[in-house]
Parts: structure tokens; C-alpha cells; sequence
């Protein structure tokens, strides 16, 4: 029996990230790498991404980045989810900077700094939109007073809430408030695109862009062709074929009603492990290059679909969920979410397949 597998192109991975590089200019361009490189495996993500020229990393959370420092020991590593006073010694320890967000963590940072007898290297977030994490305006002037001349400032930034819609007026506002924000600090590495704000312009170009899903083949440009690579594969195999002797009705809820005749056959993935169970009469899965609608309710561990007109399927045929055949973005609109969801989410009963790991270092990764 085939195993349920989630083919993963390291080689693509490497690709997008020129790709991006090309359409970032001058920007460098980090490596984003929380929830585990978007469920693909940071522990096989990241050395690619260093061959190909990476040198800047971001994860959201302490032991996410620890995982990074274990495997890249070069890196400069950002934690985006700030600083505890229980964590100070594990940052120290791992040499891992913090994205601070608050003053307070500002104010743990620079104590840090003082016990440490020189000034600790850590980012500044801004709150210039987003409403979620970063420095307000009214925080500057306190932080400026108290704090920040204890702290090596080696990047300032804030996050797009709408880079994915290009003519929102909010990604103006978000850049003009990063713009006042930022010259109210010291001098210090500027970051503001995303993986979609990459590809708004060169006006919202800094020094850092820091790309995440695109690196892992999303489209950063929704409405317009995806000029990344695919780099996801799932594939589950099927378990049984069942052709209906009469009027039927499929899965819990008995939500999808079939004639006679029907075959349905069941394929060994659900909800359980990353598929949306919302998927279940919404989305299609691929055979053999033809496409076959899910049906009824994907379940926790089983899911349908409808090869009625498929005569060679049987036990073990692989079932494409998404893929070169079945894009992971049309499949996460049809479920009525995001591809970064999808990824995000996928379990840990199938097994990764990495292929393309040969990636040729750039001549300018040293």
C-alpha cells in the first residue's frame, strides 16, 4: 500500500528565493521560517536557504529559533514574539535577537544589557496599522528616554496588513506611518515587505524584505499569475472503491447524495492530518492527471471522492490533494481559507520526501 506522502522541492524553495531576490532589487532578503518553515521542515529548509545566499532569519517563537541556531550557527535569528524575563538567558545562551514589541520588553532588554556590561542586539517593531504587535507612537518618547541607549538597534520594522491587495489604501497609510515612526529613531536597517509586499514597488523597498509563504510557493500576488515555483506535493493513497448497487447518500451528515452505479473511492488522509474539513464538497483532488471532486465531509482520518468515470482506479492508486495538478491556493479558496493555513496545519502521520537537496551555492554565500 502506498504511504500518504507530502513531496516537499527543496530545489524550488532555493528558486523562489531568487526569484524574490530578482523582484526585491537592492533589498537583502531574509528567510522566514516560523511553524516550522510553514510545516515543511526548518531542519531541511534552512541550510537551503543558506546555500542559496540567506542570511537573515525570522521565527515567531523562543525554541522555533533555538531549532535555527542548532542548525545554522552563523545566522542572525529574530524571535518575532519579543522577550520574557525568563528567556533573557536562553537568548543570551543562543546568541538569538529579539523582536521587541512593547516597553516593556524594551525594558528587560536593556537590564539584560546592563548585567551583560555592553549593548544587546535585538529588532524594534512598529505598530503602524496592523493593530497586533509593535511600538505605538505614543511609546517612542518613553522608550527614546529610558531604554534605547542600552540597545544595539540592528533593525527596525513593522508588518503589512494588505500587501496582498495591491490598490488598498491602507498599504499608503501603513508605509507614510512606518516613514514618521522610523525617523523619530536612531539610524538603524529598515524592514517593511512581506512576502507579498515585495511586489508593490520599489516604494516599498527597505533593506531587509522578509518573504515567507512565497519562498514556499504560494502566490504573493492573488488575482495574478503565481510567479513562484510550486514546491508541495500531497498524495494519499486510495483505500477502497466502492461502487453503489443504488441511491446513496456519502460520509457523516449524509450531505452528498449519489445514483446507482457511482464509485466512490476512499482515500486514507483527513482532517486530522492538515486537510480542511470544509474541503469536503468544495475542493478537487487529482488522479492520474484528471480531476475528481472531494465529496461529502472529509472526516479525521478519511476523505472521498467521486471517480465514477475513472474504471482504473483501485486500492493503492495515489490521490493528488494538491500539487503541481491541484494548486494549494485554489484548493485553500474552495475550503474557504488561505494557502498558508493549509501548510501550516499539515500533520505529522504522513511522511516528508525531500528531493532537489543539491542546490548549487551561489558564489556570493560566503
Amino acid at each position: 500500500m502506498p504511504e500518504t506522502l507530502l513531496h516537499v522541492d527543496l530545489g524550488a524553495i532555493a528558486a523562489n528565493y531568487a526569484i524574490l531576490q530578482a523582484a526585491a532589487g537592492g533589498q537583502e532578503l531574509a528567510g522566514v521560517l516560523k511553524a516550522d518553515a510553514y510545516g515543511l521542515g526548518a531542519a531541511a529548509v534552512a541550510p537551503v536557504l543558506w546555500r542559496a545566499g540567506c542570511r537573515t532569519y525570522f521565527t515567531a517563537k523562543l525554541d522555533e529559533g533555538m531549532a535555527v541556531r542548532a542548525i545554522l550557527p552563523e545566522a542572525v535569528v529574530y524571535v518575532l514574539e519579543g522577550v520574557a524575563a525568563a528567556e533573557i538567558e536562553t537568548f543570551l545562551v543562543n546568541e538569538l535577537r529579539p523582536v521587541l514589541n512593547q516597553p516593556g520588553e524594551l525594558e528587560l532588554w536593556a537590564a539584560a544589557a546592563g548585567r551583560a556590561g555592553q549593548k544587546l542586539p535585538a529588532a524594534l517593531q512598529l505598530e503602524t496599522g496592523m493593530c497586533r504587535m509593535g511600538l505605538t507612537s505614543s511609546d517612542l518618547d518613553a522608550v527614546r528616554q529610558k531604554w534605547l541607549a542600552a540597545i544595539d538597534l540592528a533593525l527596525v520594522m513593522s508588518h503589512l496588513a494588505c500587501a496582498d491587495e495591491p490598490a488598498h489604501p491602507q498599504n499608503a497609510s501603513q508605509l507614510a506611518c512606518f516613514a514618521a515612526l522610523a525617523a523619530r529613531l536612531p539610524k538603524a536597517p529598515r524592514s517593511l515587505a512581506n512576502s507579498s509586499g515585495i511586489f508593490l514597488g520599489r516604494t516599498f523597498a527597505t533593506d531587509l524584505a522578509r518573504p515567507g509563504a512565497a519562498l514556499y510557493g504560494i502566490n504573493p500576488t492573488p488575482g495574478r499569475p503565481n510567479p513562484m515555483r510550486p514546491v508541495v506535493k500531497l498524495t494519499a493513497p486510495v483505500l477502497r472503491v466502492l461502487r453503489l448497487d443504488g441511491p446513496a447518500a456519502v460520509g457523516y451528515g449524509a450531505t452528498h447524495p449519489v445514483s446507482s452505479g457511482a464509485r466512490i473511492a476512499t482515500i486514507g488522509i483527513g482532517y486530522a492530518d492538515g486537510l480542511p474539513r470544509a474541503a469536503g464538497g468544495a475542493a478537487k483532488a487529482s488522479i492520474q492527471g484528471r480531476a475528481v471532486p472531494l465529496i461529502g465531509r472529509v472526516s479525521m482520518d478519511l476523505t472521498t471522492v467521486d471517480v465514477s468515470g475513472l474504471d482504473e482506479v483501485g486500492i493503492g492508486t495515489p490521490v493528488e490533494l494538491f500539487g503541481p495538478e491541484c494548486d494549494l491556493d485554489a484548493v485553500a479558496a474552495a475550503a474557504g481559507t488561505i494557502g498558508y493555513e493549509i501548510l501550516t496545519r499539515l500533520g505529522s502521520r504522513f511522511r516528508r520526501v525531500y528531493t532537489g537537496q543539491h542546490v548549487q551555492k551561489r558564489q556570493d554565500a560566503a
